[in-house]
């Protein structure tokens, strides 16, 4: 069993220790996402998509207010990414309308509840969880870190190099409650309706998947090919195992163009060989409930990729005490995750 006395872990920085103490989220504007999709709604279709910039919400929180203003069930209204209550969002949500049209007084009554309704297209399709491609952030931060001499230069470090992809401690709930939940349930047998929406689960893949990242930041190898690694290819779900490593695969790995990955922890084998693969299961025995919890659950076994890039990243000093960062990662990456590169703060 993991001892919660000593959360949260100190899994280690790339570029050594926070700079600074600082704030980041002290009001929803400080925190501002966009979700990046690869397409947009077609014109027509039974489904109306809402591009939405909610205010001091969460996404399911919105979308019940959709559901209500429209008068269909919540089951009928779909979103991609889930989003954070303390932030401002801009986000697709879909609503299924055959055959009628939307209220006539659907933007005052969401704008009354802090949804405001940028755009609204028809699509033949409700919009599936996980589809958007990326997210985009910018972020406010104040405090000591705003000031710090060496800010700029650790940020350019991050732009070059990229950010170790932990898995950021939302996944985990306050104080890592949704870990001593799910260490309680596999100790018991895991039962679908004690975890409807599976967060025990994720809580327990996340942990495991932020210890083998620790283990491979401590060896210096987070961003290094080893033989038997699987490597991702960038911009694609494509991976495959190299069996041996050339100088071709390290200059591969150096733009960014592969990337290695760790174990999403389940059901069935590693795709990983030689001492990459030993090395995760040696770790993940250690921590023997969630690694045969989850496999009694039937999760299946995943992978995710190791390093993570930003993307059109920007950083702007708007006064001597605040700074706006700018970045986009992944869908599934962790703004959190870039921050605790950066500063110190009780939630990172």
């Amino acid at each position: 069993m993991i001892d919660m006395s000593l959360w949260p872990p100190d899994w280690p920085r790339v570029h050594g220790g926070p700079l600074a103490a600082g704030e980041f989220r002290m009001t929803p504007e400080d925190f501002l996402v966009e979700e990046v999709f690869d397409f947009a709604p077609e014109g027509q279709g039974e489904h109306l998509w809402l591009w939405i910039e909610k205010r001091d919400l969460t996404t399911p929180e919105a979308a019940k207010h959709v559901a209500r203003v429209c008068g269909v069930r919540p089951r009928d209204v779909g979103y991609s990414g889930l989003k954070d209550r303390i932030a401002v969002t801009r986000q697709w949500l879909s609503v299924h309308l055959p055959g009628r049209d939307a209220p006539a007084a659907l933007a005052t009554q969401l704008s009354d509840v802090g949804i405001v309704v940028q755009e609204a297209r028809r699509h033949p399709r409700k919009l599936k969880r996980g589809v958007h491609r990326a997210n985009h952030f910018t972020l406010r931060l104040s405090g000591e870190i705003a000031a710090h001499p060496d800010l700029t230069r650790r940020w350019q470090r991050l732009c070059a190099d990229g950010v170790p992809n932990y898995f950021g401690p939302q996944r985990f709930g306050r104080e890592g409650r949704n870990l001593v939940l799910a260490q309680k349930a596999f100790a018991r047998g895991w039962r679908k309706r004690d975890d409807p929406h599976g967060m025990q689960l994720s809580a327990a893949r996340s942990f495991l998947f932020n210890e083998v990242l620790a283990m491979r930041l401590r060896a210096q190898t987070w961003r290094t090919p080893r033989p038997g690694d699987v490597l991702a290819l960038a911009g694609t779900a494509s991976r495959f195992v190299a069996d041996e490593i050339d100088s071709a695969l390290h200059e591969r790995a150096a733009r960014g163009d592969v990337a290695p990955t760790g174990p999403l922890w389940g059901r069935g084998r590693l795709e990983s060989g030689a001492e990459v693969a030993e090395e995760e299961a040696r770790l993940a025995a250690r921590h023997e409930v969630l690694m045969q919890g989850l496999e009694a659950a039937g999760v299946r076994m995943d992978r995710r990729t190791l390093c993570v890039p930003l993307d059109a990243p920007s950083l702007e000093h708007e006064a001597s005490n605040r700074v706006t960062l700018g970045f986009g990662l992944p869908r599934g990456a962790f703004a959190t995750s870039v921050l605790r590169e950066l500063m110190h703060h009780p939630l990172l």
